[in-house]
């Protein structure tokens, strides 16, 4: 079953190359969880990340500590497509099969504040409860998991977090700030809203409001992340919360760097029907022979190996037959001397995300709460 495949299967990583000159001890007290050596803990957290600041750090950090806080978060702004609702389900069972305990901010306000669904709070909401309903469905281990709304939580927390936002406001310049427009999926160049401007400093302050010892979020979060390790800098904390940047996968057609969520083609949604999937990748860009920036291959290594640890082609014996890659170096391999063709790339991987997918689509067919909620959300229109 996938919700089996998604809490038990972490796959094999190699060390990255700095964990060899880390001499800390596998037998310190945090590292005997789960019968996990301390370096199976950092190698499987490690391998979330495109970008660990500072591996060093980290594996401090798990050394001393049993189970690390570690924060993730997202902005409800409308339907949820396959990297922040596969692609999270795997960082986050990850984490916890490492120890880590997972708060994961339902960032309601920040839509609000980035005019996200018009700015209408209830239909934000709806959004943040579709989404909670999918990852629920998709496996994600829930077992250390908390599910923290930032409207409640800093409405009942006010006098500690307010003081935060307002000294990282103070010490930093509107320059500084702007640089962060990324986060909200803007530029500098954007003309933003005073709210939009304040964005940057919410969130770096949620940080420190969540008490969080790992920022796991994309890399498109990075900046945001950098600002609250040059404000532990400048208020004299030693104590720096760890980045680690997971890779954003790109849409499905030419050129698009990014999953767009207003263009339908452009990214398979967590609940699109197995017709839906079918058309939307053999419609995706896949050149014969060219791995770099191609968009099916970039599916098949950050959500098929590290769900299945394999992935399987079926196809004619005339075609070189069934085979199954065990990792993704072999498949490129195959692919740019093109012993392995679209045509047949293109329905294996078709296969495998509807595999996936199925529970989610039986969840919002089954329950009735959940078919409701999701009716609610496809009505709505997505704002920038």
């Amino acid at each position: 079953m996938a919700e089996d495949a998604a809490s038990d299967h972490v796959p094999a990583v190699q060390d990255p190359p700095s964990v060899q000159s880390l001499s800390l001890s596998s037998q310190s007290p945090a590292s005997a969880l789960s019968g996990l050596t301390l370096e199976e803990r950092f190698r499987i957290i490690r391998s979330i990340g495109e970008e660990c600041i500072q591996e060093e750090e980290l594996m401090r950090l798990l050394s001393a500590k049993k189970e690390p806080i570690c924060y993730d978060g997202f902005e409800p702004s409308g339907r949820m497509h396959i990297a922040q609702g596969v692609m999270k389900a795997i960082n986050v069972n990850k984490l916890t099969t490492a120890g880590c305990k997972v708060k994961i901010w339902v960032a309601d306000w920040f839509a609000q504040l980035n005019n996200k669904m018009g700015g209408d709070l209830k239909k934000i909401q709806n959004i943040g409860r579709y989404m909670i309903e999918i990852w629920k469905a998709v496996g994600m281990n829930l077992d250390k998991v908390e599910f923290l709304w930032s409207s409640e939580e800093i409405n009942t927390r006010a006098s500690e977090y307010w003081p935060i936002v307002m000294d990282i406001a103070r010490r930093n310049n509107l320059a500084r700030i702007t640089r962060c427009c990324q986060i909200m999926g803007r530029s500098d160049q954007d003309e933003l809203t005073a709210a939009q401007i304040f964005y940057p400093c919410m969130q770096c302050a949620d940080i420190f409001f969540l008490k969080a010892d790992i920022c796991q979020l994309g890399m498109d979060q990075r900046k945001v992340n950098v600002l609250a390790r040059e404000y532990c800098d400048d208020i004299k904390r030693k104590k720096k919360p760890i980045i680690l940047s997971h890779h954003m996968l790109p849409g499905l057609l030419q050129g698009q760097e990014k999953m767009s969520k207003s263009d339908p083609l452009s990214a398979i949604y967590m609940e699109d029907e197995e017709a839906d999937v079918n058309l939307k990748i053999k419609k995706a860009y896949c050149p014969p022979g060219v791995a770099k920036g191609n968009p099916c291959l970039e599916y098949i290594q950050y959500i098929i190996f590290p769900w299945f640890g394999k992935f399987e082609v079926e196809r004619s014996e005339k075609n070189g037959g069934n085979k199954t890659f065990a990792s993704m170096e072999e498949l490129i391999a195959d692919y740019e001397e093109q012993q392995l063709h679209p045509g047949d790339l293109k329905p294996a991987l078709s296969k495998a995300i509807n595999q996936i997918l199925q529970p989610v689509r039986d969840h919002f067919k089954s329950d009735k709460e959940a078919r409701d909620l999701l009716k609610i959300v496809k009505g709505y229109r997505v704002t920038r």
